[in-house]
């Protein structure tokens, strides 16, 4: 199934029924009353996170959905019938923004979650609910009130406890397959991985946790490089991020240059991302001799001036990965702990993570609107360079200034 974690939809509730004009005709009675009855309202349309959905496919190409109208109101007070309300299934970790404020109308986290996007038409009034003792045959009635419409942005985030950060061939594939059940694609060229993949790690029998690896970054990736700066949006609500470097590149790069452009480009795409826990794990350690172990870590910690956990393993290998997945499971406990115990701590998280969406939400909207005018020819004001100026219309600064007056 094809992965989409963006989609643009409009929705429409559907429009409230009309009232009803009518009058008692029966054989024998005469002069009857007014009996027209109210319309139906009309029906509103719900998101709902649906456990068993993972992407947003179902939304790629159907982009319209109407609820259903109210019907009219019939004769001898017969009251319309209610439009049936709609229910639109996405995948638990669904944004619902509403594209022409960019207002996050909810965030769906929880199985089962439902949220009301827009709200059906009321009903419209028959002419019995304007009968009175000085207005005995109304003829007046009111239309059912239009239901509401808006054109929303569904972006779906994966719910994952760890995330990786890392190059391409890093090994982060390889790590998340020799620790969870987890089997994403893995090859010995970059850009194997594709779309975000998730595995639960199995650390004693009742304890476990999630981790979500996704494309690797290459340096620009901010700037729209790569495959992996997309994707960046999917840690925004992890609680610790793997940083995953390569101690000994096929390419024979330097590992520090390596790990400073992973740190570079975090920053650049989101500085309130850069500030989540972050742990160093040198990856590969098979394929340099133990010796050289000790060196190459001096050499990365220095040059990032790292001061976190450091962790040398080998993924392939499952060398030192029993360990750091046990660390991992003892932190995500020590934090639960914490923010149940310390309000300052909880509202101090939830002030970062609302920074992180929204840097996020702010970065991949630049790009995009970036993107949108190369398709277009249009230039932005931040990619014209010097040779993009027509010497005519460079201002002579010596001639005369000329101002044009209209009449």
């Amino acid at each position: 199934m094809k992965f989409v974690d963006e989609v643009s939809i409009r929705v429409k509730a559907g429009d409230g029924g009309n009232g009803c004009m009518s009058f008692r005709r029966e054989k024998f009675i005469e002069n009857g009353g007014p009996n027209g009855g109210d319309g139906g309202d009309g029906g509103s349309i719900y998101m709902m996170a649906d456990e068993n959905l993972n992407t947003l496919v179902d939304y790629r190409y159907t982009r319209h959905f109407d609820a259903e109208r109210g019907s009219n109101g019939g004769s001898t007070d017969c009251t319309g019938k209610k439009g049936e309300d709609l229910v639109l299934r996405v995948p638990v970790g669904t944004t619902i923004i509403d594209s022409a404020t960019q207002e996050v109308i909810g965030d769906l986290t929880k199985a089962g979650q439902k949220l009301m996007v827009v709200q059906g038409g009321w009903h419209g009034l028959g002419n019995t609910r304007f009968k009175s003792s000085t207005n005995r045959a109304p003829r007046q009635t009111t239309p059912g009130k239009p239901g509401e419409q808006r054109d929303l942005k569904l972006e779906m985030k994966v719910l994952a406890d760890v995330g990786l950060l890392g190059l391409p061939n890093a090994g982060k594939s390889t790590f998340i397959r020799s620790v969870s059940a987890a089997k994403p694609k893995v090859a010995d060229y970059p850009f194997t991985t594709l779309v975000p993949n998730l595995g639960v790690v199995s650390v004693d029998r009742w304890k476990s946790f999630v981790i979500a690896d996704i494309p690797g970054l290459i340096e620009g990736a901010s700037d729209g490089a790569g495959l992996g700066i997309r994707f960046l949006k999917h840690l925004s609500r992890t609680r610790l991020l793997l940083h995953l470097v390569d101690m000994a590149p096929l390419d024979e790069t330097s590992a520090p240059d390596a790990a400073e452009v992973i740190v570079s480009e975090l920053t650049k795409f989101s500085p309130s991302l850069a500030e989540r826990d972050r742990w160093l794990v040198l990856n590969k350690c098979d394929q340099i001799l133990e010796e050289e172990h000790e060196e190459r870590v001096k050499e990365i910690v220095e040059r990032l001036e790292w001061e976190g956990p450091v962790y040398v393993i080998s993924a392939i290998a499952k060398e030192g990965t029993e360990r750091l997945t046990r660390d991992i499971m003892r932190y995500l406990e020590d934090r639960a702990d914490r923010l149940a115990a310390d309000p300052v701590f909880k509202a101090e998280l939830a002030e970062l993570d609302q920074r992180i969406e929204d840097e996020a939400r702010a970065q991949l909207q630049a790009l995009d609107d970036q993107r949108a005018l190369r398709r277009s020819g249009v230039k932005s004001v931040h990619d014209i360079g010097d040779d993009d100026w027509d010497e005519e219309d460079v201002d002579d600064e010596d001639g005369p200034e000329i101002i044009y007056v209209r009449d």
